[in-house]
């Protein structure tokens, strides 16, 4: 007499604990990279109000705030493809993102080469669409926490691609 095997159904949820260090672990990639956008960002209001701007740019306060929220859900969606997932390919790209993230400010910053901050920008958005498309697969909730990144990225570029074009 045979029996079939049941499946065997796993939880690709860590325990709490090691989730909540995991969260921690996100939370310290993503402050990395705003820490290394800081460091090269040191005078960032003067370059910043003293170049031409386009009409639809924001004044340079909103920029702190928006980054802060926006890299609180960067890094929670890290997070929750990691609990349903693991630590995969998807999170490599998530990596990737991030990685360009934090080149950004230097090159426009520090070096003011705007055509060359342009061009990394431009694949930083390639790479987040890539990211969101692999996390829709894995958790839907955290490739919708990466929308308002990747809109404030389109703008962050638009706006780039305008200041090169102006100074």
């Amino acid at each position: 007499m045979s029996s079939a095997a049941a499946p065997v159904h796993r939880s690709t949820t860590p325990p709490s604990g090691r989730s909540l260090l995991a969260l921690l672990g996100f939370g310290a990639a993503v402050l990395a990279a705003a820490v290394i956008g800081g460091l090269a960002s040191g005078g960032s209001q003067q370059v910043y109000s003293s170049l031409e701007l386009p009409a639809f740019a924001p004044p340079g306060w909103l920029f702190g705030p928006a980054w802060a929220l926006f890299y609180a859900l960067i890094a929670l969606a890290g997070w929750l493809v990691w609990r349903r997932a693991g630590f995969d390919s998807a999170l490599w790209v998530w990596t990737a993102q991030l990685v360009l993230n934090a080149a950004w400010t230097p090159l426009f910053f520090a070096a003011g080469i705007y055509w060359l901050a342009f061009a990394e920008i431009a694949l930083l958005w390639v790479v987040l669409l890539v990211c969101i498309g692999m996390f829709w697969r894995r958790s839907r909730p955290a490739s919708l926490l990466m929308l308002p990144y990747l809109a404030w990225v389109t703008f962050a570029a638009a706006l780039n691609l305008a200041i090169a074009v102006l100074n």
